[in-house]
């Protein structure tokens, strides 16, 4: 080790004090490693010196294995990195460009990423030289630095420019790309709009560095010290064996962490929930949720605290009588109030049920949409315009584009 630790400063100008990380081939796939440092690997029977050693990575309990499933032969991986399957070779050639030099150490010859293979990587040492500023775009560090290089003198004249209110609207946009693309599952697309979503993240709290309040280091450390604190069945004593269990003891920290914070005058609420007197149990809701989301969250809210009602037959009746106050209703203010009315408690019917009201109504719009396609061509085949053609036989073009979409489900 001594003589890898002098060839690096001979040769490269490395030295430990300046920052590397040295590991062993092995346990590139175990340990977190950002590319944008040098990486050291050396193989596993030379053992690093004091100064250089890397902490064990922490241990998780494995997940418990899915019959059938490829997930069950995929090598344990660092956390955020594991799709990569494969040794760690492959997991270089996913961080670095295929052309990146690897500087062979004590005799080896040079190579590239491209041309690495585990059996290489095991038998000798490498310098893995850094990934400097926008090459470096697989680091969770990657990010960060592009949007400083953005904000900085010489970088973009319009991201200088923005604020967090200039860009308050590009979060919702950005989180309902999100939330359409989830409905394709695990594919490129949905990775592409996480990494928007994120943007957004760093951006804001780029903002909040340069006002000197708070940075990205603090977003980290208050969602994981949340999401521990609300998981005292994994990190703490408290028991919970089903689904249902882990929500009462969420609701239940979260309503303690509420009345610790309205005790000491530091809540959530904000001066605008505060001034439309929002109730405790809501506290922290946005209310630029949509309205469908927000209406269930509420009452989702209200039910962790035993205000529900006891089945699915009540909210009918409810929904009944809902129904026939609007109809009864006097004035467009009225009819207003009582829609409202019935809306909420659709969306406790549909919450009573286990259903995401706003998934369902986007949802069935698709399905609207869908068939609605259907009857512009099946009136174009029939040489009528839509616009010409009265109720009766829209409706039957309507019907005639609901069996066949029937039959196209049958065969397929």
């Amino acid at each position: 080790m001594p003589a890898v630790l002098r060839e690096l400063e001979e040769r490269y100008g490395l030295v430990p004090a300046d920052g590397l990380q040295l590991l062993s081939a092995s346990s590139l796939l175990r340990r977190p490693f950002d590319p944008g440092w040098p990486v050291v690997l050396v193989p596993a029977s030379q053992d690093a010196p004091a100064a250089l050693a890397v902490p064990a990575a922490p241990t998780v309990p494995a997940a418990p294995a899915v019959p059938g499933s490829e997930k069950t032969d995929r090598i344990a991986v660092t956390f955020g990195r594991e799709a990569r399957v494969g040794g760690p070779a492959s997991l270089l050639q996913h961080l670095y460009p295929a052309d990146h030099p690897v500087r062979g150490i004590g005799g080896g010859s040079d190579t590239s990423v491209g041309a690495l293979t585990d059996d290489a990587l095991a038998a000798a040492a490498w310098l893995v030289p850094s990934l400097e500023g926008e090459q470096n775009a697989a680091s969770p560090h990657g990010l960060p630095w592009l949007v400083a290089r953005l904000r900085a003198p010489g970088g973009c004249p319009w991201d200088a420019e923005q604020t967090h209110q200039s860009l308050k609207k590009f979060v919702l946009e950005e989180a309902f790309e999100v939330y359409d693309a989830l409905d394709g599952g695990s594919t490129p697309a949905l990775a592409e709009e996480l990494g928007d979503l994120l943007l957004q993240v760093v951006l804001h709290a780029h903002y909040a560095a340069e006002d000197g309040v708070f940075d990205l280091a603090d977003v980290y450390r208050a969602v994981v010290t949340k999401i521990v604190r609300r998981h005292p069945h994994v990190f703490g004593d408290v028991r919970a064996d089903d689904s249902a269990a882990v929500i009462r003891n969420w609701e239940r920290v979260k309503a303690d962490e509420r009345a610790g914070a309205a005790a000491n005058g530091s809540g959530e609420t904000s001066s605008q929930e505060a001034s439309h007197e929002m109730p405790a149990a809501f506290a922290g809701l946005s209310r630029s949720l949509p309205a469908l989301h927000y209406a269930q969250e509420m009452q989702e809210r209200a039910a962790s605290l035993g205000y529900d009602w006891p089945d699915v037959e009540g909210v009918i009746d409810k929904l009944e009588e809902e129904a026939v106050e609007l109809l009864n209703a006097r004035d467009e203010a009225e009819r207003r109030e009582e829609f409202g009315d019935l809306l909420l408690v659709i969306v406790n019917l549909g919450r009573k049920l286990g259903l995401d009201a706003e998934a369902a109504l986007r949802q069935a719009s698709a399905k609207f949409a869908r068939r609605f396609r259907t009857v512009e061509r099946l009136a174009a085949e029939d040489g009528t315009q839509i616009s010409m053609l009265g109720f009766e036989a829209l409706d039957d073009l309507w019907e005639r584009a609901k069996r066949s979409e029937h039959i196209h489900e049958g065969d397929a």
